[in-house]
């Protein structure tokens, strides 16, 4: 039988259908849509065996780019994943749970998902946590929208060194409210907050920045987030959670709503995605948080249990009392979070954090001593670094690619003054070995 005869219903199912919505044939069906609008055909190619169908996808798939010794960061890092988090996470009583209304039903999810937002909390240096969001950048744009109502006020200041992919999704968020949002540009590669306390006024509702920020550079924000504080304004801070296993929190830092990505905590690469977005706030602030947030409580018997405390969407609560109209999270990706920073612990991450400084700063020094190479990074770093190179870094990483080397993210694209230079990536699975092919292969790219 060929795709094109196969379908999934017998001659009788699809009487019975057609005779329940009234119509006498599969045309009367489709008639009210205009023909020039019809498929014409499906295209589908002949059917296969199983066997010829996985040959077939094993063969489209050797066609992607392998082995690659990735050096790319950009918010989506290539770090180690320990066997547990895939172990635990693919338990069926987890990854076939959904939203847990039902407490009684669900105690295993909201004890999972309290214990997400412990772990978060303790990681940022903050009071409350929900029970995750969509990703980094949508994090970033409910944090900004928290503060416009906290505050009562319009205008947000917004970091140029803030990732370019969550501030364009943070002007989409914006578009049509009556909103200023100001973008100040960045001094790339340089620990410099005087361009933003100058920008901060008694109409500011936050402070929007990225700490490390997108050129890998890594600040203090405490005098910051005192400018911010005194003219009634917020500090938002979006983080990169593997840093914080040696980085001062956040929260310590005076930030009053903290977001990030959670993709470096157990969840893979894959295309992008899907990852976990994590908020966090002051306790002041719960009743803005957006989504839900898991809370513990005892039953009639005095039996410890957890149930969705604070519902703040459209689907629970009247609609303009909402603080945002998110409809579901990455409960399962947020475990995986919760399972990765539960297996390393505190020493763990601090030991991981350590790895990733470490081999960048080594990679940070070898490449700084490739001719015509400069580090831009004038402060501290994590495991992210700015390079400017002799050439355009768009055609160097496209010559690394062709030797399985992904070089890095070109700024040119996201910074119009900067097509020379790209921010290199440095995690715990690099090796020595392979950041000395790195150097050696770019300085071929380049004079070669």
């Amino acid at each position: 039988m060929s795709g094109a005869d196969y379908c999934p219903n017998s001659p009788e199912e699809v009487r019975l259908m057609l005779d329940a919505v009234g119509v006498a044939d599969i045309d009367d069906l489709f008639r009210p849509i205009s023909p020039a609008l019809r498929a014409k055909s499906f295209n589908l190619p002949p059917g296969m065996s199983e066997f010829e169908m996985l040959h077939r996808f094993q063969t489209l798939a050797g066609r992607n780019a392998q082995g690659l010794v990735h050096f790319v960061g950009g918010g989506f890092h290539d770090h180690l994943i320990p066997a547990v988090v895939d172990h635990l996470a693919s338990r069926p009583e987890f990854y076939t749970a959904y939203t847990p209304y039902q407490p009684e039903c669900s105690q295993g999810t909201l004890q999972a998902l309290f214990e997400y937002q412990t772990a978060i909390c303790r990681l940022t240096g903050m009071e409350v946590a929900n029970a995750s969001l969509y990703d980094g950048g949508t994090a970033l744009a409910e944090a900004a929208l928290m503060a416009l109502r906290i505050t009562g006020r319009s205008r947000l200041v917004v970091d140029g060194a803030v990732n370019p992919f969550h501030r364009e999704i943070l002007a989409t968020y914006l578009a049509n409210l009556d909103v200023e949002l100001v973008e100040i540009a960045p001094k790339a590669g340089m620990e410099d907050d005087v361009r933003l306390r100058a920008a901060v006024d008694d109409a500011t509702a936050a402070v929007i920045v990225q700490n490390p920020d997108f050129f890998g550079t890594l600040s203090d924000l405490s005098g910051l987030a005192a400018e911010a504080h005194g003219v009634g304004a917020l500090l938002v801070a979006s983080v990169y959670p593997i840093s914080l296993g040696i980085v001062r929190s956040p929260g310590s830092m005076g930030a009053d709503i903290v977001v990030g990505d959670g993709q470096s905590l157990g969840n893979p690469l894959s295309f992008g995605g899907p990852s976990f977005g994590f908020i966090a706030s002051r306790r002041e602030h719960i009743r803005n948080l957006p989504g839900r947030i898991i809370g513990e409580t005892v039953d009639r018997n005095g039996t410890r249990g957890f149930v969705l405390t604070l519902q703040a969407r459209e689907q629970h609560i009247k609609r303009h009392k909402a603080t945002s109209n998110i409809c579901s999270n990455q409960s399962l990706c947020a475990l995986r979070g919760l399972i990765f920073l539960s297996a390393l612990g505190s020493e763990g991450m601090a030991e991981l954090a350590r790895l990733n400084r470490d081999k960048a700063e080594y990679a940070k020094a070898v490449l700084g001593a490739v001719p015509g190479v400069e580090v831009l990074n004038s402060g501290f770093t994590f495991n992210e670094f700015t390079v400017c190179l002799p050439k355009a870094a768009e055609e160097a990483v496209v010559a690394l690619l062709r030797k399985g080397v992904a070089a890095g993210v070109p700024l040119g694209p996201y910074y119009p003054d900067m097509e020379k230079c790209m921010v290199v990536t440095v995690t715990e699975k690099r090796t020595k070995a392979e950041i000395d092919t790195f150097a050696r292969q770019l300085e071929g790219a380049l004079w070669n």
